[in-house]
């Protein structure tokens, strides 16, 4: 956005006092995005009315006016030429994948669910030693506009030229956050994009942003997802089949062609949780190319479209393996899969009387 629009977009947002509060506004933005631009900025706060005589170096993400407006129906007139090339297959499912995709940027356009998002991450990863989330400056937050502590590092694609230690390290804190996300919180930062993910080497903090995609997931969902992980680790094709048709991926009725490939494709994933020991992610970069392979059988054969909230989920979980694969890290992974599973308690739903069964937590 040019100075003059920027401004008039901020001021719509915080009201016309708000550059009072900063020290200092950088114009030139940080980073810029579909929905959005991000500018560094100094914020002097205020304790009772008076300054406090301290300053943060904070980042306010601003939104481009008119854009929430403009989604559904950018979407809606993509999705009409697609239809007149008959180009998509019909396993693709594509109409219920647009609808997952304008509920998500529906979300994405609301930077008051970001912030109790971002709040609510905080919270949950107060206590754990190697993660950090920005935190929120209130005073300078609304529908449009979100503004929080800057935080350094790089993204964790650029940590290719690190010691291999570094690299297994940044790895492993990776896919451990994003179990816990899942089978810990159930509430998840669904946008693997690697400037998400921060890493200061001189601290070896981690630093979480962007929880404008962030999502709940359902308590039977998750049990059922690790009971498909398990049985993928453990190349349990029934349990992988079991699974699969309690979480809607299968219906129970296909064809015994796109069984095979489904379940290949699940072993596929799964190798860096069947493995003993560290998984080399810059060994087996061929995992991608494997499982897209399998892709066009179960485009051909598939009968139902994916659940709705695998969407959002397997795109972080595939961004995460792609990040480690990118910067060649060596992860435990099936150790923290034992882990994850002997601490995990299916049934049991938070607030729930008695009653439920605990099922046996143990990967051989």
């Amino acid at each position: 956005m040019p100075p003059a629009q920027l401004h008039r977009a901020i001021e719509d947002q915080l009201g016309s006092g708000w550059r009072d509060k900063l020290v200092s506004f950088d114009e030139e933005p940080l980073a810029a995005a579909s929905i959005g631009q991000v500018h560094r900025a100094v914020y002097a706060p205020k304790v009772n009315g008076e300054e406090s005589g301290g300053t943060l170096d904070v980042c306010m993400k601003i939104q481009y006016p008119g854009v929430a407006r403009s989604i559904h129906s950018d979407i809606d007139n993509l999705m009409r030429l697609v239809s007149l090339t008959d180009l998509i297959p019909r396993g693709l499912f594509v109409e219920h994948a647009v609808k997952v995709a304008k509920e998500e940027l529906t979300l994405e356009c609301d930077y008051e669910y970001e912030k109790r998002s971002q709040l609510r991450m905080a919270e949950y990863l107060r206590d754990d030693p190697h993660w950090n989330v920005p935190d929120v400056i209130e005073d300078l937050c609304s529908k449009g506009v979100l503004t929080t502590t800057f935080a350094p590092g790089m993204a964790i694609d650029k940590a290719s030229e690190l010691p291999q230690e570094e690299r297994d390290y940044i790895g492993t804190e990776l896919l451990r956050i994003t179990l816990r996300e899942l089978f810990e919180f159930r509430f998840m930062q669904t946008d693997p994009n690697f400037a998400n993910f921060l890493y200061d080497s001189p601290t070896r903090q981690l630093t979480l942003i962007d929880f404008g995609a962030a999502k709940d997931f359902p308590k039977q969902f998750v049990d059922d997802y690790l009971r498909m992980v398990v049985a993928c680790a453990e190349g349990d094709r029934q349990g992988l089949v079991d699974a699969s048709v309690a979480l809607g991926f299968l219906s129970g009725d296909e064809p015994e062609v796109l069984i095979d490939a489904h379940c290949e494709a699940g072993f596929q994933v799964g190798r860096p949780f069947a493995a003993e020991g560290s998984y080399d992610f810059a060994k087996n970069r061929d995992m991608t190319r494997r499982v897209a392979g399998l892709g066009k059988v179960m485009l051909k054969h598939r009968l139902t479209p994916p659940p709705q909230d695998a969407y959002s989920l397997h795109r972080k979980l595939s961004g995460s393996f792609l990040a480690c694969m990118r910067i060649g890290a060596r992860v435990p992974a099936r150790d923290m899969l034992r882990e994850m599973h002997a601490n995990y308690t299916f049934g049991a739903v938070e607030g729930a009387g008695g009653g439920e069964q605990q099922e046996a937590a143990a990967v051989a």
